[in-house]
């Protein structure tokens, strides 16, 4: 069973339009919606924006179904001047761009932790690796059904912050070798790691780096979840 996770309702609904059989259970008032893609089981979850959210969600469809990998489907920012709207980004790894220790306003210690460090219990850590085979397959998929389109395998950052600053969305970029910025899939991936689920991040450009404050995201996100869409259909054909 595939697991699917957007934290937008524009994410996700198209996903569910393609569902047979679909079950719905809630669970800390996450609706989750198992059912089939042409025959081949998934389930659906809209987690709400941001790591926690996505974090809770993630732990429950786990725990509770059982996946046998997940991957989150959503929109980004971009990071780079590369990349323009609609653009597909796959991720080779997961950073958290908002994990740092400050010492002052604009000012880092990073001789005490690294920005990005996840420390858990029993291990430290500043980036999470997405599943290989899972990335090749759908990388594969994007440049068989996406026309017109330019797809990037790298890194994608997330925080709890929507940046629509040029300066800081340059920085981010460059300090973390990243292509684009969003809210939810280094929480995703860093349930996935310590539950060893394989994952990866599918995300679709709506703003780029020069065109990025709100209004940019709110024109385009329905066009880049749309090629987010058409390469999940094209995963389960």
């Amino acid at each position: 069973m595939l697991g699917i996770i957007g934290a937008l309702d524009i994410e996700i609904e198209g996903v569910k339009k393609l569902m047979d059989n679909i079950e719905e259970t809630e669970i800390s008032q996450i609706t989750f919606y198992k059912g089939s893609i042409n025959g081949k089981d998934c389930v659906l979850a809209q987690c709400g924006v941001g790591k926690v959210n996505a974090a809770m969600c993630t732990q429950a469809m786990i725990m509770q179904y059982k996946p046998s990998a997940i991957i989150n489907s959503g929109v980004a920012g971009a990071l780079s001047t590369q990349l323009k709207i609609g653009d597909i980004v796959v991720s080779s790894r997961v950073v958290n761009h908002d994990n740092r220790c400050l010492v002052d306003i604009g000012e880092e210690n990073n001789e005490i932790y690294p920005r990005g460090t996840i420390q858990f219990s029993d291990e430290i850590i500043t980036e999470i690796p997405a599943d290989k085979e899972l990335t090749d397959k759908i990388i594969a998929e994007c440049k068989k059904d996406l026309k017109n389109v330019n797809v990037y395998y790298g890194t994608v950052a997330s925080g709890e912050q929507f940046i629509s600053s040029k300066v800081a969305r340059k920085e981010i970029g460059e300090y973390f070798d990243a292509y684009c910025c969003e809210m939810e899939g280094a929480s995703i991936g860093q349930v996935c790691y310590r539950n060893h689920v394989p994952f990866a991040v599918l995300r679709a450009i709506s703003d780029t780096i020069d065109d990025n404050d709100y209004m940019d995201f709110e024109k385009f996100k329905f066009l880049a979840a749309d090629e987010t869409l058409k390469v999940i259909k094209a995963f389960f054909d």
